[in-house]
Order: structure tokens, then sequence, then C-alpha cells
């Protein structure tokens, strides 16, 4: 795992949120134009439902490549190669002609992504152990807030008439500026690991990567991912549709829903760390599982839109802070293989996001749309009832003789 060696904590954390907020706007290129796209290359629903999968099997491939990589050679450069080559794709998709041109835009695009949000995660990890307190939930506001910002500018540019290859080209040449603005603040390694770790296949005493691994651990923070991720992934692709339908309202107020989701997960996701500073990552984890439980009740059971969108954004509320305090544990499971650690549980939870919006729509064709959403309770309460897999394990006395925890929830002493 890295540390920030040659750099200061401060200039690495902005480094690093701003590689998130990168990664949210570029993810928003493709996103808020998939309509115009898919529009200029004659690509139907049932074709564009094949090609998401390609991108989001591509992106699973991404992440279980890097993890490796990562352990072997660091994160910074995994993530500054990752960026870059994000941000030369995004231009792919608006310049496909048909549906052979956008699926390799998208095979592209899905692994260069899934490369990314394992490698800044690997970042974010490092930084936070610099500071030793929570900042993980911070640098997914700024990804939240990247995702807002790049929605806006598409719907800006769209309204004005502006060609949508000219706006994407302009996105991805200032994803390049960013990359080379906060490359060499990115955090560095301060350790490499042994051999035996490095080598996936075992070293030759028959050690493998996964050694001194709390596998089973691993095994549920990938489940909690998947679970959480899926409730978040319904939020995404059902919220809006949940209201319509629900109540016959326009297509607007189904917005606002969405909308209310967005923003209240982006806020809390701001103000999420200090809690977990001060009452521990399993509280915060359990609680807030609790609190989305109580969010989706109210959008299920509500009888009028207003309400249910009151439920959608206290949903958003409960939902902040869960992922970052798994992806936190995942990269703290180990020193020599976090790169590994991540890309499983990131994985896991990535494949959640997708199957979440496939479960709630299978269930919702053979009963109705609020029945379907009880999947997204179902797994908040496996979230509630494992919560305890993101306490923090004792660690080894480091070399300075202080003890190393493997989350930073303690006092703080660095400031930025």
């Amino acid at each position: 795992m890295q540390v920030p060696q040659t750099t200061e904590p401060r200039r690495s954390r902005r480094a690093v949120a701003s590689i998130f907020a990168l990664n949210g706007f570029l993810a928003a290129m493709w996103v808020a134009h998939i309509p115009v796209i898919s529009d200029r290359t004659g690509v139907g629903h049932d074709e564009l439902g094949g090609l998401l999968l390609l991108l989001g099997g591509s992106a699973f491939v991404g992440m279980q490549v890097c993890g490796p990589l990562i352990d072997r050679w660091g994160s910074r450069p995994l993530t500054v190669a990752a960026a870059v080559v994000l941000a030369a794709v995004i231009v792919t998709p608006v310049l496909a002609v048909d549906t052979l041109t956008l699926g390799a835009a998208l095979a592209a695009f899905g692994f260069a992504n899934g490369c990314l949000d394992v490698s800044m995660n690997a970042q974010a990890v490092a930084v936070e152990r610099a500071y030793r307190r929570p900042i993980m939930s911070s640098f997914h506001g700024w990804f939240s807030s990247g995702s807002l910002v790049g929605s806006g500018v598409v719907a800006a540019t769209l309204w004005a008439d502006v060609g949508v290859v000219p706006t994407v080209a302009c996105a991805a040449v200032a994803g390049l500026v960013v990359v080379a603005a906060v490359a060499r603040g990115l955090a560095g390694r301060d350790e490499r690991p042994t051999t035996s770790t490095n080598n996936s296949s075992g070293s030759s005493s028959g050690s493998t990567w996964w050694d001194g691994i709390d596998r089973r651990r691993l095994v549920l923070l990938a489940i909690v991912a998947f679970g959480l991720m899926l409730a978040e992934g319904t939020a995404y692709d059902w919220s809006a549709l949940h209201v319509v339908e629900s109540y016959g309202t326009g297509e607007a107020i189904g917005a606002i829903a969405f909308g209310a989701f967005s923003a209240t997960m982006t806020v809390s996701r701001f103000v999420i760390d200090p809690v977990v500073a001060s009452v521990g990552a399993v509280r915060v984890v359990r609680v807030g599982a609790l609190v989305g439980i109580v969010g989706m009740a109210i959008a299920i059971v509500s009888p009028v839109p207003a309400l249910a969108v009151v439920g959608w954004a206290v949903f958003g509320v409960g939902l902040a802070g869960l992922i970052p305090q798994i992806f936190t544990a995942a990269g703290n499971l180990t020193d020599s293989a976090g790169g590994r650690t991540i890309s499983i549980v990131v994985g896991c939870g990535y494949l959640g996001m997708l199957a979440g919006p496939a479960v709630v729509g299978f269930i919702s064709s053979r009963t109705s749309l609020n029945t379907g959403l009880h999947a997204a309770l179902a797994a908040l309460l496996l979230a509630v009832c494992l919560a305890g897999v993101v306490r923090p394990p004792q660690r080894p006395v480091s070399a300075l003789g202080e003890p190393r925890s493997s989350h930073p929830g303690g006092r703080a002493t660095l400031e930025g």
C-alpha cells in the first residue's frame, strides 16, 4: 500500500480529490449523451442494453487486471495511466457510427474506467492513512460533484446546440490537463511488497498473495459491497420511474426524485467523515443502512408523490457513507496486496450496481415496481447485519513504535 512520500498530505488529498471529480465528470459525458449517441448510431433499446452489459463487463475485467499491477508498481502510475486513457477514449462513443464501433468504444471506456476506479480508491486509502482520520467519503463526494457538473455541462451545451463532438473533445482535453496538473501530487509509496507477495503464483516456498489476509472478512466485504451498490443502482435506474409510474406524475417530477437522491448523497458525503471519526465505521454503516431502509420504506408506502420524493432523499442520506467505509476496510486488509483486495471488493460492488436494476426489473415485471424495490431493502438489511465487517483489525506495531491501525479513525495528526 502507498503513503505520501515526497508530497505533503494536503497536496496528495487535493490531487486524489481532483481525480475522483474528473472520473465523475468524464463518466457524465457518456451517460448524459446516451440518448444522442443512441440516435446517431441507430442503436435500439435491446442493442443498447447489450452494449451496457459489455461496458460493465469490460470495467470488471479492468478492475481485476489493475489490482495486481497496483501491488507491483504502486497506485500512482496506474492512476495516471488510467486517467489519461479514460480522457482519451471518452471521445470514441460520440464518434461511433454503428453498433460495432460503439461496442468497441464502450469496451475501451469500460476497461479504462474500471482501472481508474480501483487505482484512485487505492490512492484514497493511502492518503487517508497519512491523515490518520477518515476522509474517504469526501473523495466519493467529489466524484458525485464531478458527475453533477458534467451533467450540467452536457445539458447546457445541448440547449445551446453546441456540437456533441466538440463538447466531449473539450472535456477530454480538460481531463488531460487536470491529470498533468495533479500527477506529481498523487501519493507515492514508501515500501515495496516482497517478491512472495508480489508473485500471484506464489514464491518458491509456496506462499500466495492472499496469505496473511483474513479471507472470510474479504468475502464478507465483497458481499456487502454487492448489496450496497445493488441498492444504489436501484436508485439510479428506478427512482424517477417509480414516482412517474406509481403516482401518474409527469417526467419532471420523476427527475426531481432522482435529483433529490443525488443531491442528498453528494452533500452527505462531504459531512460524513467527522461522524465516522466520532462514532466509528461500524456504527455509520449500521445506522446509515437503517436510515436507507426508512427512506425506501417511505418511498414505497407514500400515498403522495411529494412524500415519495422525500423518501428517495432520505435514501440518499442513508447510502452516502456506506460504500466508502467498505472500500477503506478492503484497502486496509493488508499492506502488501491492497490493490488486489480493493479490486475484488470494488468489482463485486460494480456487479451489484449492474445487477440491481435487473433484479428490480425482473421482480416488478411479475408483481409491481413497489414490490421490486424490496430488493434494495433486503440488501440494506444485509448491511445492517454484517456492519461489523468494517471494524478495524488490530495491526502490528510499526518500525516507529506506533500501533498501525488499519483504519485512520483516531485523532488526526495531520491537518488539511
